[in-house]
C-alpha cells in the first residue's frame, strides 16, 4: 500500500465518468487507502470532455496526475484516449472503450473523426480494447457502460479485497443496483490484459 498509484478516467459528458470515479474512490477508501480525486467538467452537459484523476496509496498529498505519471488511463471514448495518452507512464496500461462520440466540429463536418486511433495507441502502450457499450446492452442496460469499464479497470489494476458490490449498491440509483453489479462483473470478465 506504500506506492502512490495514479488513475485517470476520461470520457464525454453523459457517459457516467464521474459516477465510476466516485465508486472507485469509495472502494479504495474502504480498502484503507488515502485517496484524492480531482474532476474536470469541460462543458460536459453539452458533450464536452470530462476527466477525473484519482491518486491512492498510504499517503497522498495532491489529486493531480502529471504527464507521464498515470498507471492506468480508462477512456470511455476512443478520441479521449488519444487526447490523454501523454499522461500515461512508460509501463502504464490503457483500458479503452471502442466507442466514438463525434465532437461538434466533426458533427458540423468541419473536421473528421481520426482513423487508426486504436492502432496508434497500441504502439505506445499496453492496451485493453473492448466494446463496453455492447457488453452493457447484453447485460440489459446500455447506460451501465461506465460500470462495465469500472469492472475492467479493477481487473486490470488487480484491486482485490474490496467489496465492489457493496460500494456499487451505495452509489447507484435505487432499483438499479443489480443491473450495475451485473455490468461490473461483465466488465471484469472481459478484461484480459
Amino acid at each position: 500500500m506504500g506506492e502512490v498509484k495514479n488513475i485517470i478516467l476520461v470520457g464525454v459528458g453523459g457517459q457516467g465518468t464521474i459516477l465510476a470515479s466516485k465508486i472507485l474512490s469509495e472502494g479504495l477508501i474502504r480498502a484503507g487507502h488515502d485517496v484524492k480525486m480531482s474532476e474536470i467538467h469541460g462543458m460536459s452537459q453539452r458533450g464536452g470532455n470530462v476527466s477525473t484523476q484519482i491518486r491512492f496509496g498510504k499517503k497522498v498529498y495532491s489529486p493531480i496526475v502529471g504527464k507521464g505519471e498515470a498507471n492506468v488511463i480508462v477512456a470511455f471514448e476512443k478520441m479521449e484516449a488519444l487526447r490523454w495518452v501523454e499522461y500515461l507512464k512508460e509501463d502504464g496500461k490503457m483500458v479503452i472503450n471502442d466507442f466514438e462520440i463525434p465532437s461538434v466540429p466533426i458533427q458540423q463536418e468541419i473536421a473528421k473523426y481520426p482513423e487508426g486511433i486504436l492502432e496508434e495507441l497500441a504502439e505506445k502502450a499496453e492496451v485493453l480494447v473492448f466494446k463496453a457499450g455492447e457488453i452493457a446492452e447484453k447485460v440489459g442496460n446500455a447506460k451501465t457502460m461506465n460500470i462495465v469499464l469500472l469492472g475492467a479497470l479493477t481487473k486490470a489494476m488487480d484491486l482485490p479485497g474490496i467489496d465492489w458490490e457493496a460500494v456499487i449498491r451505495a452509489n447507484v440509483k435505487k432499483g438499479f443496483e443489480d443491473i450495475n453489479i451485473k455490468a461490473f462483473h461483465a466488465g471484469a470478465d472481459n478484461a484480459k490484459l
